[in-house]
């Protein structure tokens, strides 16, 4: 499969503007606790980024999304996003993010995005993720070396969760990831990718 076949199975993938490299997006109207979350006050979800702004200004990226969504049952998805995450123009960055919006969708969504992991070994992957019911019934180990999912605690203040190795948290007056003082951006921060870092803590926005 070449590049170009492929990009027409995945659709497209996004560049954020303070991000290393490429990411990967999907609707965020279609997370499964992230849905609940967004009517809960007080929850990370609350006010999501992914559901105003561009995402919901321009129809054009919502329909990119779902679009994206619906490749992900196509038998050719996961040879697809190798071949473009392999290819020179993703892979000279070195680090690619699963879900700048969006979410897990399905266990099987999960083990194709290992799949897809396991064919790009020179690039380190993340991906957060709030949908504890994928993560609870698998084994870290299975985890590829090359991808760290981060589970998300709900709550803006709430601790870690306790039964998955690496996370991240919100903070409402203290963080520890450096964007804010770097005009929003990772600069050269590497952090979320970091297996040795088990939480990373992100402030309020």
């Amino acid at each position: 499969m070449n590049i170009k076949q492929s990009k027409k199975i995945i659709i497209s993938l996004s560049k954020p503007a303070k991000m290393p490299g490429y990411a990967y997006g999907l609707p965020a109207w279609e997370c499964k606790t992230g849905a609940k979350l967004v009517k809960v006050p007080g929850s990370v979800c609350a006010g999501c980024y992914a559901l105003k702004g561009n995402y919901a200004r321009y129809p054009e990226i919502k329909k990119s999304q779902y679009k994206r969504l619906a490749s992900i049952s196509k038998p050719e998805w996961v040879e697809a996003m190798a071949v473009v995450i392999n290819s020179k123009a993703v892979a000279q960055h070195g680090y690619f993010r699963w879900h700048d919006a969006g979410d897990i969708q399905s266990p099987e969504h999960l083990q194709k995005i290992f799949e897809v992991c396991k064919l790009t070994p020179k690039v380190k992957h993340w991906m957060p993720t709030r949908e504890a019911q994928f993560l609870k019934d698998i084994d870290p180990a299975q985890v590829p070396d090359n991808l760290i999912i981060r589970m998300s605690s709900h709550m803006i203040d709430q601790g870690p969760v306790k039964f998955w190795p690496h996370t991240s948290t919100v903070g409402s007056s203290s963080r520890t990831c450096p964007a804010p003082d770097q005009g929003g951006k990772c600069g050269s921060c590497r952090t979320c990718w970091n297996k040795d870092v088990p939480n990373i803590e992100y402030g309020k926005h």
